[in-house]
């Protein structure tokens, strides 16, 4: 018999599991969810109100000696984040810029010009990590499935260092105007407010800045290719 889990703003597949004692794949190729995973295709982004089935859990025995010590191991599998971190554009990245002396033209800027061997401070519900960006910008770490919150510090205790605020599970699908602009938002294009489905100014402004970017018709609306190349590049 299965209980039924009906989807809250930020939960995802692998919360979901560890509330209820499961491992993620158990719950999300269970055959009771089916067509919720063909609609949603990926575990880690679900929308408010889906029902998500969650099977009983089973018991099981394990035999032993009463005078022997026995260790046993908690299997888990912890959610992963993948982070790639990139250098701002210019602020006029069309025209040009004087740097000291030396007048450069910014109109062939890369604006996805990684940012390798950063050094960064990782906050996840307390637990603090610091490292550095891989050669390609990445910064991959993992998390309790249930994390909500979280900080990246870019080059802390410096001047230069940079907060960047982690919504941890707040990822609604593609399909939904909120899962465009919270993509662009993560990509870098300022769309203002995320947590709703009006295109305002901004959004539409952060909308042409994407299509221009890779090659899309430019309108500032939503339309299928601009959903499909967000998902292609935000990778979910």
């Amino acid at each position: 018999m299965s209980t039924k889990h009906v989807v809250r703003q930020g939960d995802c597949i692998s919360s979901i599991a560890e509330k209820y004692g499961h491992f993620w794949e158990t719950i999300w190729n269970h055959s009771d969810n089916a067509d919720l995973k063909n609609v949603r295709q990926d575990p880690n982004v679900l929308l408010a109100e889906d029902v998500v089935m969650v099977p009983d859990v089973e018991e099981k025995q394990e035999s032993g000696g009463t005078d022997e010590r026995h260790r046993f191991k908690k299997k888990g599998v912890p959610a992963k984040i993948r982070l790639k971190i990139m250098r701002e554009p210019p602020p006029d990245a069309g025209g040009s810029q004087e740097s000291g002396d030396v007048i450069q033209s910014t109109a062939s800027t890369p604006q996805d010009e990684t940012r390798p061997d950063l050094p960064y401070r990782l906050e996840i519900d307390g637990q603090v990590t610091a490292g550095s960006t891989d050669g390609e910008g990445m910064i991959e770490f993992s998390i309790p499935p249930g994390a909500r919150r979280g900080k990246v510090i870019l080059e802390p205790n410096t001047t230069r260092a940079k907060e960047i605020p982690l919504m941890l599970g707040a990822l609604d699908p593609v399909s939904e105007t909120r899962g465009v602009k919270q993509r662009l938002a993560n990509l870098g294009f300022d769309c203002g407010n995320t947590n709703d489905d009006a295109i305002t100014e901004e959004a539409e402004a952060a909308l042409r800045f994407f299509q221009e970017e890779y090659g899309l018709e430019v309108s500032g609306a939503v339309d299928d290719a601009t959903r499909n190349k967000l998902k292609e590049i935000h990778g979910s």
